[in-house]
C-alpha cells in the first residue's frame, strides 16, 4: 500500500481547501498502513488548538486598521509546538491547520523534540511601510502573548518572514516579561539574526537540506551528480541556496521559474551570477544575460534529471506530470506535488523525496539555533552545517530502510516512521487522566 495509489481522486475548487484535504488523505492511508491505534488517530485528526485574532494598528496615515492573525497548535505528544509565520493574503484557517499538521510530521521524522504549528497574518506585506509592518507584527506577537513561549510553543519565519520579523517577535516578547527574566526567553522565535540570537547558517539550512537529501539519494543510487541537469522553481531562500550546494557538486542548472516568470539555457546558468543579478533587478531572474524565456506552462516540462520545486503547493499536477522528464522531484516546497500527481509520476518511475523529508533542514537548523540560545552557547558555521548533515542523512537512511523494506515510496516510509514515533509517545505515556 502506498499513500498516493489508495487515495480517491477529488477535485478541489481552491487550493486552499486541497491542501487539507490532501493532508487528511494523506495522514487517513498512513494511520492504516501503519495500523495506527484507532484511539490515537482520533487524537492526530484533530488539531490541539486554533486561535483567530483580530488586532488594531495604526497606520502612517493615522487610520487604524484591523488584521486578522492566526496561531493553529497540531499535537505537542514530542514536545513543544514549532511551525513558522507567514504573511499573506489567502492564508485562512484551513491552510493553517494543514501546515501545522505537516510541521507534526517533519518535526517527528527529523527526530526532534517538538510537536507542529503554523500560523500567520492574512496581510499582503508589499502593500505597507517597513515601519507599518514593524508595529502589525509586534501588535500580533502581542496578541498572541503566552499562546506562544520557549518551551511552550516557538515560532519561525515562513513565506514573507524573515529575520527581521522574528527579531522584533522576540523584543516584544521579551519586553513581557520582567527585566530579570528577559534573556531567559530569546528562544521564544528562531530564524532570529545572528547578531540577535540568531544561528551561523540557518539561513541556507532549508536549501542545504534539499541538497542532503539529493546528494544521499544519488549515492544510493551510485548516481555522480557532476553535470546533471537540474531546474528550480523558486529562486528566493530555498531554491538559491539548493542549487548553490548543487553547483558546487558540479550540477549544472538549466532553468529557473520564479513569480516573474522562467527562463532557460541548456548550457548552464550561473547560480551566484543569476543570484546577483536578481539583487539588482527588483528580485526578478528575467532578462538575464545568456538566458531565453520560457511559457509558465512549458517549465516542468523541460529536459532535465532532477525537478526541485521550491516555491508554492500544488505546482505539479494531473495535468502537466505525464510531462515532467526528471528522474528524481526534491520538494523544497511544502506540498508542491498533489496526489493525482504523484500517482501518475509513481507509475512512471519518477522518485519524489517528500516535502517532510527534503526541506526538514529549517526546522532542523531552527532545533540547534533553540538549543544555542537555550544553552548559552555559540556555534560557528562548519559546525552548525556538520549538526544538520548528521540529522538529514539519519532520517534519509530511515526512510530509504522502511522504503526498501515495506517495498513501499519515500513519501509512505516517511510518513509511516513519524505517524509510528508520535504513537509510541502515546502508548508509553497514557492518556490524561
Amino acid at each position: 500500500m502506498t499513500l498516493t495509489k489508495d487515495l480517491k481522486k477529488k477535485e478541489q475548487p481552491k487550493q486552499k481547501q486541497g491542501m487539507l484535504s490532501n493532508v487528511m488523505e494523506q495522514f487517513e492511508v498512513a494511520a492504516n498502513m501503519v495500523g495506527l491505534n484507532p484511539n490515537i488517530k482520533k487524537i492526530l485528526a484533530v488539531t490541539n488548538n486554533e486561535l483567530i485574532i483580530h488586532f488594531p494598528v495604526r497606520m502612517d496615515n493615522g487610520d487604524v486598521e484591523i488584521f486578522k492573525g492566526y496561531r493553529v497548535q497540531h499535537n505537542n505528544a514530542l514536545g513543544p509546538y514549532k511551525g513558522g509565520l507567514r504573511y499573506h493574503p489567502t492564508i485562512d484557517i484551513d491552510s493553517v491547520k494543514a501546515l501545522a499538521m505537516w510541521m507534526t510530521w517533519k518535526t517527528s521524522l527529523a527526530g526532534l523534540p517538538y510537536g507542529g504549528a503554523k500560523g500567520g497574518i492574512q496581510i499582503d506585506p508589499s502593500k505597507y511601510s517597513n515601519t507599518e509592518l514593524e508595529r502589525i507584527t509586534r501588535r500580533f506577537a502581542y496578541a498572541l502573548g503566552e499562546n506562544i513561549g520557549p518551551e511552550h510553543d516557538i515560532p519561525a519565519p515562513d513565506v514573507n518572514t524573515n529575520a527581521q520579523t522574528m527579531a522584533w517577535i522576540a523584543d516584544t516578547y521579551m519586553s513581557t516579561k520582567a527585566p530579570s527574566e528577559r534573556s531567559k526567553n530569546q528562544h521564544v522565535v528562531t530564524g532570529k539574526p545572528v547578531g540577535s540570537g540568531g544561528l551561523e547558517g540557518r539561513d541556507r539550512a532549508t536549501g542545504f537540506g534539499v541538497f542532503l537529501t539529493i546528494k544521499y539519494w544519488a549515492e544510493n543510487k551510485n548516481i555522480p551528480l557532476k553535470d546533471k541537469k537540474f531546474i528550480v522553481q523558486g529562486f528566493g531562500n530555498v531554491g538559491y541556496w539548493a542549487a548553490h550546494f548543487l553547483e558546487k557538486e558540479g550540477a549544472k542548472m538549466v532553468a529557473v521559474q520564479d513569480a516573474f516568470g522562467s527562463i532557460q539555457n541548456t548550457e548552464g546558468l550561473s547560480v551566484e551570477d543569476l543570484f546577483k543579478y536578481t539583487l539588482n533587478n527588483n528580485g526578478s531572474i528575467l532578462d538575464f544575460p545568456g538566458s531565453s524565456s520560457v511559457k509558465k506552462e512549458d517549465f516542468f516540462t523541460l529536459d532535465c534529471d532532477i525537478c526541485i520545486p521550491a516555491a508554492l503547493g500544488s505546482q505539479i499536477t494531473k495535468n502537466n506530470a505525464h510531462k515532467i522528464k526528471a528522474s528524481l522531484i526534491a520538494e523544497g516546497a511544502n506540498g508542491p506535488t498533489t496526489v493525482e500527481a504523484e500517482k501518475i509520476l509513481l507509475e512512471k518511475g519518477v522518485t519524489i523525496i517528500p516535502d517532510i523529508l527534503c526541506n526538514s533542514g529549517g526546522v532542523i537548523g531552527s532545533y540547534f539555533e533553540w538549543l544555542q540560545n537555550r544553552n548559552g552557547e555559540i556555534w560557528e558555521l562548519e559546525e552548525v552545517l556538520a549538526k544538520i548533515d548528521k540529522k538529514i542523512k539519519d532520517a534519509f537512511k530511515r526512510v530509504l530502510a522502511k522504503s526498501e523494506d515495506k517495498k513501499i515510496d519515500f513519501r509512505s516510509a516517511a510518513y509511516f516512521i513519524a505517524i509510528e514515533r508520535i504513537e509510541k509517545a502515546y502508548i508509553q505515556r497514557g492518556i490524561f487522566p
